[in-house]
This record gives C-alpha cells, sequence and structure tokens, in this order.
C-alpha cells in the first residue's frame, strides 16, 4: 500500500463538499479494457504511482455507485466512500491483470468489502455480523424486506420469516434475531426517560449493580475465617469418634450414610444419628463460649 498512499494530487475524502467532490471525480476519464490491462501490468512490473493514480481517478466513481446502494443504514455517506476508496487502493495493489478479469470487477469487490465493514463496525456499539452467515444476513434481508413492501415495524408471519429464512439458507430463530436488531437503535444510558419531568431520570439510574463492593467481598471474607477459626477451636471438645462422624456426615463432599456408619462402629443407625445431632450441639455450645 505503500506506494498508492504516497500518490498526489488526489482527495480520497469527499468530507469537506460532497457535490464538489462528486463533480472533480466526473473530470477524470473511464479507462478502457485494453487501457485498464495495459496500466495494471505496468504498475505490476514497477509499481509507478502515477500509473496508480490514473487506475484510481478512473474508478471513484465506481465507489460512488457502490455507497449509493447502502444509505439505508443511517451512516455518512462521505465517510462510507472514504471507506470504499480505501478498498479500490487494496484492489490497485492486489490485481493480477494476467487472469483476466477486468479491474473494475476486480475492485468491486474490495470496495464492496471495505464499505460493509465500516457499516458493521459503524452501525451499531454491540458488534454484529460476526459470520459469513450473519453478514449476509445484515445485508440481505433489509433488501427482501424492501421487495416484499415491509417497511414498518410489523411482525412478519412466520411463513415469511421460514420463506427468508430457506433463501439465505440461515437458521429462522436468527432471521428473527436480526430483524429485531435491525428495527431496535443503539441508545446512550444518559438519555432522559421523559425530558419533561423535572427529576432528569436517566436509564444509567435503573440500572442496579447488586454484585457486592470491595469492601462487603473482603468483610465477608474475614467473616467468614473468623467462623473457620471458631470451627476448628470447638473440635477439641469432641472425641476421635464424635468428628470422624460429624465429618463423615457434615463436612464431606458425599455424605456417607448411616448404615454404613453403624456398621464401621458396630452400634445401631439411630445410635449413630443421635451421636451426629450431640456432637453438633458440643460445637455451638464451644463456639458460644470461645467467641
Amino acid at each position: 500500500m505503500e506506494n498508492v498512499q504516497a500518490l498526489s494530487g488526489i482527495d480520497l475524502s469527499p468530507e469537506i463538499n460532497m457535490f464538489r467532490y462528486l463533480q472533480k471525480i466526473r473530470q477524470y476519464p473511464i479507462l478502457t479494457q485494453e487501457q485498464e490491462f495495459e496500466l495494471a501490468v505496468k504498475y505490476q512490473q514497477n509499481r509507478d504511482p502515477e500509473i496508480a493514480k490514473i487506475l484510481v481517478t478512473s474508478h471513484l466513481r465506481l465507489v460512488v455507485k457502490v455507497v449509493s446502494k447502502y444509505k439505508g443504514y443511517g451512516l455518512s455517506s462521505a465517510e462510507m466512500i472514504s471507506e470504499g476508496n480505501i478498498g479500490l487502493l487494496y484492489a490497485i495493489e492486489k490485481f493480477e491483470p494476467e487472469k483476466g478479469f477486468r479491474f473494475s470487477t476486480y475492485a468491486l469487490w474490495w470496495i464492496k468489502a471495505s464499505i460493509q465493514k465500516y457499516i458493521l463496525n459503524s452501525w451499531s456499539l454491540v458488534k454484529i455480523g460476526t459470520t459469513a452467515a450473519q453478514k449476509k444476513l445484515f445485508f440481505n434481508l433489509r433488501k427482501i424486506k424492501n421487495k416484499l413492501n415491509l417497511n414498518d415495524d410489523r411482525e412478519m408471519s412466520v411463513k415469511v420469516v421460514e420463506n427468508i429464512a430457506n433463501s439465505l439458507d440461515v437458521s429462522v430463530q436468527e432471521v428473527t434475531d436480526m430483524n429485531m436488531r435491525l428495527k431496535s437503535h443503539d441508545g446512550s444510558l444518559n438519555t432522559l426517560i421523559d425530558s419533561s419531568s423535572e427529576n432528569g431520570a436517566e436509564w444509567m439510574d435503573f440500572i442496579a449493580d447488586n454484585k457486592p463492593n470491595q469492601e462487603e467481598t473482603l468483610a465477608y471474607a474475614e467473616t467468614m475465617k473468623y467462623r473457620r477459626e471458631l470451627f476448628y477451636k470447638a473440635l477439641v471438645f469432641l472425641n476421635k469418634r464424635e468428628k470422624d462422624i460429624l465429618f463423615k456426615r457434615r463436612l464431606c463432599d458425599k455424605s456417607v450414610t448411616l448404615d454404613d456408619l453403624s456398621k464401621i462402629y458396630g452400634i445401631s443407625k439411630e445410635r449413630v444419628r443421635q451421636i451426629e445431632l450431640n456432637s453438633i450441639k458440643k460445637i455451638k455450645k464451644a463456639i458460644e463460649a470461645i467467641a
């Protein structure tokens, strides 16, 4: 891109005055297929910026024509033209004239790709069109709805959604989700809910964060640490059998059954249950005394 970016005398940005820009690019001649081929071969051989300049200027109108098909997304035409021109520059660098295609045919793909990438990145704050199928759906759903005269916000029928999904080879759910995205718009959390209201409440005011803050998290950790210390101190008041039964019944990942413990200690299941409950009472009593 270095040689192409170094082109002098070409204003590739129409942001200052669109009308003047359109007038200016009409002055550049359109090349014949033979002229395109000859210039492309020469540029491939010596990377002469002056040759690239001729190829660029002769196709600036093609970029404007492509951009005119993407006006329904509410984005600046000037910025889309600038992005399309960048795609044109890449096309000049990558073009291989010996393959027999016209440069305009090859450049069209790069121009569209550059414009579509800009639209996907700019249309919404939320990332959209992350897969090839979603990109195809994003750029074709609006066209299909226009053909079906579904330009308002009415919900599409199940049959229409299914037909669209089949024609674009995507799922019904993907069509439904994308349609919702296209009908909705990003908004600022600082937007007033009711501009006539005196309190000036914003959407941000109604977003609650229920997660504990740092102070609460620290306090909870310290409390749990203190409780664990009390518990282990209280364990000294239990004998070996009481500790074993308590741990196996209440403190293991998988609790041991009363039946299994009764067999281990040669006592009844009811006796095991009594030892378990008495151990808990001893622990609580010891903790109250220590604390």
